[in-house]
């Protein structure tokens, strides 16, 4: 396959997949991992994708942009690993917590299966699935009905109405956005309010964002910013956005 027919192959299924990563085209094309990352450069220079650290991902630059589950993992893998690690010291054994979907949030998954006693409410996918495989006797796992989005959260008014009558001591909540006039943003009117639901269902509201999310705003705010107890975010957040979220969130944790 000539360079020009391969670079055309993967920028479609970055527009398919929502985003790709390095080692999943090497395999796919039988090539080395340098030509792979050549052939991104290349699109990027065009304009035609985001080129981001261990892959490539969609453009996305308006308010209801939604990129999808595979797109965001390849996004900030070691400041959401590093905010993970941090989330994860909150979590006590004996505990209800919920989780929303994200990347970030299904990372944290990873890191608690070895918490005794925890029950899980969650309306994600994906990290219902990292519980279900661990088959842990000692952990419950409640994950909610409704559409499935592109993000693999489950939303509408079937998730909405069993976080309702759930409480839980802690949410782990991940997000689009974060800004100090439009609060915590999504792209998804009806993750919006499944999300209020999971805010609405908790004692205690952390916000796990890397620093990318600083400014970005989704078409929907979930929360505003003095409603998160907690916010763990990266080393890579500006100072102007730390002074303006000391001033608002109840505290702001920085993982290195």
């Amino acid at each position: 396959m000539l360079a020009q027919q391969r670079q055309q192959a993967i920028h479609e299924m970055v527009q398919r997949l929502g985003g790709v990563r390095v080692g999943d085209l090497v395999r796919e094309f039988g090539v080395s991992d340098m030509t792979i990352r050549r052939d991104l450069e290349a699109l990027a220079e065009r304009g035609l994708i985001a080129k981001v650290h261990g892959g490539a991902t969609t453009l996305d630059q308006h308010s209801t942009d939604e990129p999808g589950f595979a797109a965001k993992l390849v996004r900030q893998q070691a400041e959401k690993e590093a905010i993970a690690r941090r989330a994860a010291k909150l979590v006590a054994p004996g505990t209800a917590i919920a989780l929303s979907a994200g990347t970030t949030t299904c990372m944290l998954a990873n890191l608690l299966l070895d918490v005794a006693g925890l029950t899980v409410v969650t309306n994600s996918v994906p990290v219902a699935d990292v519980f279900y495989k661990a088959r842990r006797a000692d952990q419950t796992v409640v994950l909610t009905g409704g559409i499935r989005t592109p993000s693999d959260a489950l939303v509408g008014p079937f998730a909405v109405n069993a976080i309702r009558s759930l409480n839980v001591d802690m949410l782990f909540m991940g997000v689009h956005g974060m800004s100090t006039h439009a609060g915590f943003t999504t792209p998804n009117l009806m993750e919006a309010e499944t999300d209020r639901a999971l805010v609405g269902a908790a004692r205690r509201l952390v916000v796990v964002a890397d620093h990318t999310k600083w400014e970005l705003v989704g078409i929907s705010t979930i929360a505003a910013l003095h409603d998160a107890h907690t916010l763990i975010s990266d080393s890579g957040l500006s100072g102007t956005a730390r002074d303006a979220l000391v001033g608002e969130v109840g505290e702001l944790v920085i993982a290195d």
